[in-house]
């Protein structure tokens, strides 16, 4: 067999020369489906400056291989030119599997490289897992408002195809000694499309980014009554150096912007803590938090959803459960200064 061929490929993202989280959680997903399939997993990188110590953190990673695409031209992420290189090593290599983060750059790039090499894509997948016998790559994405999971298959051409939601898996653990191959594929001009330069990037679309990241996420809804009253919110999460995080319903009140926005429709999010605050827990909003190692729910109705998933539940008036929360907050944090003034200093 070639390299490549049958392959199951993950793709890596970076910026500035840095690999993002998501590049170590689709090895997870990758390695449990090559290992299925008994094939090798390999990891694309494509952009510019990412250091030999990087690729080899995907090797650590669960990679077999990894292909590292460099040229200063690919420094930013502009699809023509990074369509064209996927494009090329689809045709050269023919994976069995493709699979990219449910990211800006995995919703950008991979339904443009599905229609280049005239192959199926399976968008927001929340689950992945091979089909006994046929080798087919079945995957699993919410369906109907969230209302119903389909799975769907690509039986007829490959690779097949699937982006998968941030934060649904963890990724595997560091494991130093792996060995595995990293080969530079030379960039060629042909590749790059000169059309499209890139200018800058506006910081505003990246507001919530540390969502994703942080260990602590406090989320507010529809029990807050109005925007205004999301000051509680920010103000505990203050407290807790904690992200802020809100429910579609309080999102499509117009009391927070949609980077924000916590479930399916929004990010899915793995954080330590999860505090949700007013939040009554549809079925798409608790798929985007079931990862969460604590949940803890604050409502005043008992027989709120949230409260099936919450490790933590309190049952009452937030008004007054949240100000009471800082204050208690605050007192541990005095109390503890007392004892070490280093304390809680960053």
């Amino acid at each position: 067999m070639e390299p490549g061929e049958n392959e199951v490929w993950t793709l890596a993202e970076q910026r500035e020369g840095k690999l993002k989280p998501i590049s170590y959680e689709l090895l997870a997903w990758g390695r449990s489906l090559a290992d299925k399939l008994n094939v090798p997993l390999a990891s694309l990188v494509i952009g510019n400056g990412i250091s030999q110590d990087a690729l080899e953190s995907l090797i650590h990673g669960g990679a077999d291989r990894v292909y590292s695409i460099q040229h200063p031209l690919l420094t930013h992420f502009i699809c023509e030119s990074y369509a064209r290189v996927l494009q090329h090593l689809i045709q050269e290599h023919h994976p069995a599997v493709l699979l990219g983060g449910a990211t800006t750059t995995g919703r950008t790039l991979l339904p443009y490289v599905a229609i280049k090499v005239h192959t199926g894509l399976t968008a927001d997948c929340t689950g992945l897992d091979i089909e006994p016998g046929t080798g087919n790559l079945l995957q699993t994405r919410p369906a109907i408002g969230g209302n119903i999971l389909a799975t769907i298959k690509t039986p007829n051409h490959r690779p097949q195809m699937a982006t998968i939601r941030p934060r649904s898996k963890q990724p595997l653990c560091p494991d130093p000694s792996r060995a595995g191959v990293i080969e530079s594929i030379i960039v060629q001009e042909e590749w790059l499309d000169n059309r499209v330069q890139f200018l800058g990037r506006d910081p505003l679309g990246e507001e919530g980014d540390g969502l994703e990241g942080s260990d602590i996420v406090v989320s507010g809804g529809k029990g807050l009554r109005k925007g205004e009253n999301f000051s509680l919110i920010r103000g505990l999460a203050q407290e807790l150096r904690a992200a802020v995080g809100a429910s579609r319903e309080a999102v499509d009140r117009g009391w927070i912007s949609y980077p924000h926005q916590v479930g399916l429709s929004g990010k899915t999010i793995a954080p330590k803590l999860y505090i949700a605050i007013g939040i009554s827990g549809s079925i798409q909003h608790l798929a985007g938090i079931k990862s969460s190692e604590q949940i803890a729910a604050v409502n005043l109705d008992p027989n709120a959803p949230i409260f099936q998933v919450a490790d933590f539940g309190i049952v009452g008036d937030l008004f007054q459960v949240v100000p009471r929360i800082r204050d208690r907050i605050r007192k541990y944090r005095l109390e503890k200064q007392k004892e070490d003034p280093a304390y809680g200093c960053t």
